[in-house]
């Protein structure tokens, strides 16, 4: 996420005095309600829906994903470069290659 982006949707949050319901347990049952929203633009077809909606739901979950790298300070680079190191190692090419398996049926 670019620089100004964070800084907007720190600032959005702090103007409105919000932070302070920006605990991890909020946050996590922000980013799944969001979730739920965005998954609702799917609910009966996989084809034909609204990509504005879609949009709109998918910046609602990761400003609310934004918030919680923050109330818990963390890097965003680092934290999925260490899951993508481990998805690598679960997951290697030669067995996972073309397959929706989970790593213990692989």
């Amino acid at each position: 996420m670019r620089q100004d982006t964070i800084e907007r949707i720190r600032r959005f949050s702090k103007e409105r005095d919000w932070e302070q319901f920006h605990t991890p347990a909020n946050l996590a049952k922000s980013i799944s309600i969001e979730a739920n929203e965005l998954l609702e633009c799917f609910q009966w077809s996989d084809k034909n829906y609204d990509l504005e909606h879609v949009k709109e739901e998918l910046a609602d979950v990761l400003v609310y994903c934004r918030n919680m790298l923050d109330a818990l300070g963390l890097d965003e680079d680092e934290i999925i470069h260490r899951k993508m190191n481990l998805n690598e190692q679960k997951y290697p090419v030669e067995k996972a290659r073309g397959r929706a398996e989970k790593y213990t049926e692989l």
